[in-house]
């Protein structure tokens, strides 16, 4: 991320400040208020670490070529792979 993009999202993250302080104005300090501040505040502190790395981090690369041919096998799958724990599993078919 580069030093522009950094200050780019921290203007961004101050008008989200600016519209979460009129939401609290207009509508109390609520639980829905209470957790818009603390994840703005997150955003802020996250963005900060940004400055704060000796080396900007690098973005992450696949992992699989886009023109690497990924095989996926034919054969039919176990069905319990698919079952939750707690889900409703007919057996009778």
């Amino acid at each position: 991320m580069s030093m522009s993009d950094i200050t780019e999202l921290q203007r961004a993250i101050g008008q989200v400040k600016a519209a979460v302080g009129e939401l609290r104005a207009k509508y109390g300090d609520i639980p829905a208020v209470r957790r818009l501040v603390n994840d703005v505040e997150r955003l802020d502190i996250d963005t900060c670490d940004f400055r704060s790395e000796p080396d900007t981090p690098q973005p992450r690369r696949p992992q699989v070529s886009e023109h690497e041919v990924v095989v996926v096998p034919d054969t039919p799958y176990d069905r319990e792979m698919f079952r939750a724990d707690d889900e409703y599993v007919r057996h009778d078919d």
